[in-house]
Parts: C-alpha cells; sequence; structure tokens
C-alpha cells in the first residue's frame, strides 16, 4: 500500500478551498483519530469529515469516537440497530 503523506495530508487543502471560495469542504486524507476529526470541525478547517477507509476497518468508529470524546450518552442508535448495540 502506498502512502501519500501522513494523518490529515488533504486537510489543507479543504481548509483553503474553504476560506479562498467561501464554499463548505469536506475533509479526508487518513484521518482515523476522533479528537483529529473534532478538531478539524472546531477549528472550521472543513465543514465534514469523510472517513471512508476507516469506516471499513473499524466499523463501529462513531461508537468510539463518542466514547473518546466524552459524548457516549448523545450517542443514539437507530431504532432497528437497538437490539444489538
Amino acid at each position: 500500500m502506498q502512502n501519500h503523506g501522513g494523518a490529515g495530508y488533504q486537510v489543507p487543502f479543504a481548509e483553503k478551498i474553504r476560506h479562498g471560495a467561501d464554499m463548505a469542504t469536506a475533509a479526508v486524507g487518513f484521518i482515523t483519530d476522533p479528537k483529529q476529526a473534532d478538531d478539524i470541525i472546531r477549528c472550521g478547517q472543513a465543514d465534514v469529515v469523510l472517513l471512508g477507509r476507516q469506516f471499513l476497518r473499524e466499523p463501529y468508529w462513531p461508537a468510539h469516537a463518542a466514547r473518546t470524546l466524552g459524548q457516549k450518552d448523545k450517542l443514539t442508535p437507530p431504532a432497528q440497530y437497538l437490539r444489538a448495540w
């Protein structure tokens, strides 16, 4: 597997477009840590973080992120998942 950069290596592109063109952007590029994803949004680097490969590696990443960020109580699964939650 070829590595094109470190964690969040494409975030600066999203930030530059977001501020330069005054339009909503999504950040991608090896974003795997909940704190990193949260910081990207809170700092205004992007409007949304996309986690395609991370979801393949860790399907329960949203639950992991909620626990890591102290938001577990705010995580409400869809009704059809309640029995498995």
